[in-house]
């Protein structure tokens, strides 16, 4: 699931099968218009199982890899290929997804969707990537290139057999190799994929200013380069919590800000201790892991310390709960989000039948929601105060994200084969959106003036705050007034690959009439701390946000990014009443209130119908410091029937209503290789720090392909 702009949220479901039918088939692709209340299925040729996405720099999506086709109950599809895998099945018309690079350019609701610029392209013949990649790991690079990481070739549980004798391919059902999307040459076998043997799905990569990359899987945790494929090694996990799928911690970057120099620092929560001889292999574990409790704990690392001090990980306040699948999502006013997971996780079963929640790879669900912030004294970063418990399960394939009225879609939930709408944790098809305690606020801010495109440094912009965008005086509200970039990424299995925030700098000038402007800085000028492509921006006052107006950073195209001396943040000239100022240190295709509220009901189609009930929070977090506005507590509201949604003078949605098609993820792979469960001799996740020695292979532009049309691509 991906933010597509600032209408079209795109959702995407493994092959299996939905009611919702297009061409003849299930469908397993839709996009949904949040205030238009419209959804329309679209067309996905290759099975989209735990597939990687990534943003372009033009504002296209693009997703990686996937599952083999398969037909009715998860079985191999009706075609196999010569490694007994599905190249197509008759029933539900899917192809194999293992080598897929799928392409997206989001259009908006005055764009004619029948046309193919604002359809997938899905064409492996055409655009494929070199390698078999399932639950691979996908990192944008300053230049808008895509480095895609490792995965499994084959289904199963965890990515290793046991005894590991051969920890680098597993006899080829693991992917140990790295490659780029525009490629740079060949795909090359990265150490650390074999080092961390086993637990190294949907790794965890976030790109740092030096255009290093850091990476953690299992308990290991390195720097590497992608010009050169060495790798330093940093701090094992402490504890080791093992925060990669299954065991699924929340991991997200904490917000890049002046005051800390737009340095990141990563905060892990979550997921699972469990002995690494617990983990098992491809099979099950050796372990009945649905009595085994999630982890609580909480790390922060900071990569790239600018003191040069050696990095180690920091113990941070515990959640508030144990939490297996729980997500980040980054809200404008810096606060992190935490919903959805399992108090138990996770595990597998040598028979279905002997699985007491279906394919479920967690239990106990967490139904509350929880804030954390980063900027309160250690002790008292997290708080549920307020915020509604939610009862609808959102374990294995859950999915969260941002929208750009500041709210939190959150969706899927399908621990089923195929789907299964009668077992204890059903395929769900209801959707859930929370509204964080800023939507108590009386006013919210209505900018004007802010830009479509954003350079990395160069001249400042003006942006245009009117005195109906804040309550108390001018001077307060403009120093406290901060403008932020605000990336959801693509969202899959609790984790959103490539989010971030960063606060950008500012001056101010207050006017004699209430309004003030806001004198921006452009992007920090390194295109590695925010990589090109699409951004919400958001100007938030007293933690009050605006709704997100969708920019692009950077020149749109996958290329080194031009950058600028800094111009800073301007400045402020002197009113007619007083002044004050402060500083707030084409498509790609090669290339409501603290609660959770309304979400519909099981159609006939499996449609949903949301529905939205906005009132106000009994309580406010502890980080907010501005005043808010009379409040009562919001409940969960379900409702059968389409409500129109309208807006409130201020801009925001008080009622919300939809039919979409939100389609559901599961783990139908094809068939899961045998291994035993004997661990005489389990592989340890040392780490040697080894350089690979394989050399930069520069980007190839004329290595990309030509269209069928013989267009390039």
């Amino acid at each position: 699931m991906f933010l597509g702009n600032e209408e079209k949220v795109y959702i995407l479901d493994k092959t299996e099968g939905n009611a919702a039918q297009i061409d003849g088939h299930p469908a397993w692709g839709a996009v949904w218009d949040f205030n238009s209340h419209q959804s329309q299925l679209m067309n996905v040729l290759t099975n989209t199982f735990c597939a990687s996405g990534m943003h372009l720099p033009n504002g296209s999506y693009a997703t990686f890899g996937g599952n083999g086709a398969i037909g009715p109950g998860g079985n191999i599809g009706s075609v196999v290929n010569s490694a007994g895998s599905g190249a197509y099945d008759a029933t539900y018309h899917d192809y194999d997804g293992t080598k897929s690079i799928r392409i997206l350019n989001p259009c908006t609701s005055a764009d004619d969707f029948t046309s193919s610029q604002c359809q997938w392209f899905d064409d492996v013949t055409v655009l494929a990537m070199q390698k078999q990649r399932w639950y691979s790991a996908a990192e944008a690079l300053g230049d808008g290139t895509i480095a895609l990481i490792g995965g499994f070739v084959n289904g199963g549980y965890i990515n290793r057999n046991t005894p590991n004798t051969d920890p680098e391919y597993e006899g080829g059902a693991a992917e140990p190799t790295y490659e780029f999307y525009p490629s740079r040459g060949s795909a090359t076998v990265m150490q650390f994929m074999i080092t961390t043997s086993g637990l190294n799905s949907y790794a965890h990569t976030y790109l740092m200013p030096s255009g290093k990359m850091l990476i953690q899987a299992n308990v290991s945790t390195i720097l590497w380069d992608p010009d050169t494929n060495t790798e330093t090694p940093l701090p094992s996990m402490p504890g080791s919590v093992a925060r990669v799928y299954p065991a699924s911690g929340a991991v997200a970057m904490l917000p890049l800000t002046p005051a800390n120099n737009w340095t990141p620092t990563v905060i892990f929560c979550g997921g699972s201790d469990m002995p690494d001889e617990y983990w098992g292999n491809y099979s099950y574990p050796n372990y009945n892991t649905w009595t085994y409790p999630a982890s609580a704990d909480c790390q922060r690392l900071t990569p790239e310390p600018q003191d040069d001090s050696t990095p180690v990980y920091v113990q941070d306040d515990d959640m508030l709960e144990g939490r297996t699948m729980g997500q980040f999502i980054t809200l404008p006013d810096g606060t992190l989000l935490v919903v959805n997971g399992g108090l138990n996780a996770t595990g597998q079963t040598p028979s279905l039948d002997l699985m007491p929640f279906g394919e479920s790879l967690a239990s106990g669900p967490v139904g509350t929601p929880a804030i954390y912030n980063p900027n309160m004294p250690s002790g008292s970063r997290w708080s549920n105060a307020g915020l509604n418990t939610s009862n609808i399960a959102r374990l294995y394939h859950s999915s969260a994200m941002l929208l750009p009225d500041a709210s939190v879609l959150i969706a899927g939930s399908n621990p089923n084969i195929d789907v299964n709408v009668t077992t204890v944790f059903p395929t769900t098809y209801q959707a859930e959106i929370f509204y964080p305690p800023y939507f108590s606020a009386a006013v919210r801010p209505k900018p004007t003036g802010i830009p479509s495109t954003l350079s990395y440094g160069g001249q400042y912009f003006d942006i245009t705050i009117p005195a109906t965008s804040y309550s108390g005086s001018a001077n307060d509200a403009a120093s406290n007034t901060t403008v932020v970039l605000s990336r959801g990424g693509f969202t899959t299995h609790a984790m959103n690959m490539g989010q971030r925030h960063l606060q950008l700098n500012n001056t101010y000038t207050v006017n004699s009439d209430g309004s003030y402007v806001l004198h921006v800085a452009q992007a920090p000028p390194n295109p590695n701390i925010l990589t090109p492509g699409p951004c919400l921006m958001f100007v938030v006052i007293h933690g009050i946000p605006s709704n997100g107006t969708m920019v692009i950073v950077g020149t749109g195209q996958v290329e080194t990014q031009p950058y600028f001396c800094s111009q800073g943040s301007g400045t402020p000239s002197q009113s007619n009443n007083s002044s004050s100022s402060g500083s707030h240190t084409g498509v790609i295709i090669a290339a409501v209130v603290g609660a959770i509220a309304a979400i519909g009901i099981l159609g006939a189609l499996f449609g949903i119908f949301v529905a939205r009930r906005r009132r106000a929070a009994t309580h406010q977090h502890p980080a907010a410091s501005y005043a808010m506005g009379t409040s009562t507590r919001s409940g969960f509201g379900v409702s059968g029937a389409s409500i129109a949604m309208s807006r409130t003078g201020d801009g925001v949605r008080n009622s919300d209503s939809s039919a979409f098609v939100p389609l559901q993820q599961d783990n139908s792979s094809m068939a899961w290789n045998a291994s035993t469960t004997n661990l005489h001799s389990p592989y340890t996740d040392d780490y040697y720090g080894r350089p690979s020695g394989a050399e930069y292979d520069p980007y190839n532009s004329d290595a990309i392909g030509r269209s069928s049309t013989g267009q390039r691509l």
